[in-house]
């Protein structure tokens, strides 16, 4: 067995969660390495926010890896026939992207792998969140024990473990703690059909959740919306 390493994946797609979650990471001393995806979603804006996100946090390594996950569609985030909703949904909404998490921290677990990273970092949240099912604690546990029983780091003693601090704390509560790590939240970009220069639709549901926080945390929402949107 090989001696562990301080290193650790983290997953940035350039929104509000994921840039919290690199600062948290990076508080606790792991050196981090960053991977987000082009996976053929709406708004690229959002990987441009990436790389001033991870710049700005002076992360070890950046890289963006490209998928074809519009090639297979059935979410109104990878394929334009499918509008998305300026409205709640009932059940889980059309702007799920098949398997997208499951995807993203399997090639995560890959480079972690590689890197002797023992811990995988990821955004997500189970309190104000979309509803989707790759978000919840049972599917991470679930990933977790796959994930040490696949890999040959894993089968020789280093266990790997899968680090979602936000899992449990409301939209407002994750804001506060960027808030407290110095994050600029000017930098990120989370609506899902932003323009391309960046700017919130303030209808998805990532927008309202997102408003919703910054309201609830007491902060100021550095959002910039597109002309005639009222924040």
């Amino acid at each position: 067995m090989s001696t562990p390493s301080n290193n650790a994946v983290v997953l940035l797609s350039g929104g509000l969660d994921s840039a919290t979650t690199l600062a948290m990471a990076s508080e606790r001393g792991f050196n981090c390495y960053v991977m987000s995806f082009d996976y053929g979603q709406r708004s690229q804006t959002e990987l441009a926010a990436a790389k001033r996100i991870a710049a700005d946090l002076k992360v070890k390594e950046h890289r963006i890896v490209r998928l074809n996950l519009e090639d297979f569609g059935g979410s109104a985030l990878t394929d334009n026939s499918i509008e998305v909703p300026d409205h709640e949904e009932e059940g889980i909404p059309v702007t799920y992207v098949p398997a997208r998490n499951t995807v993203f921290m399997s090639l995560a677990l890959a480079w972690a792998e590689v890197l002797h990273a023992q811990h995988i970092f990821i955004g997500v949240n189970a309190v104000d969140y979309s509803g989707y099912p790759d978000c919840r604690p049972e599917y991470i546990a679930a990933f977790e024990h796959m994930a040490n029983l696949a890999t040959k780091t894993g089968v020789e003693g280093e266990r790997l473990s899968i680090e979602t601090p936000l899992i449990d704390l409301t939209k407002a509560e994750i804001i506060q703690e960027g808030m407290r790590l110095g994050v600029d939240y000017g930098l990120t970009v989370s609506c899902y059909q932003a323009d391309d220069e960046g700017r919130a639709c303030g209808v998805c549901d990532s927008c309202r959740l997102r408003a919703s926080g910054f309201k609830d945390a007491g902060v100021s929402d550095p959002t910039p919306y597109m002309p005639g949107v009222s924040d």
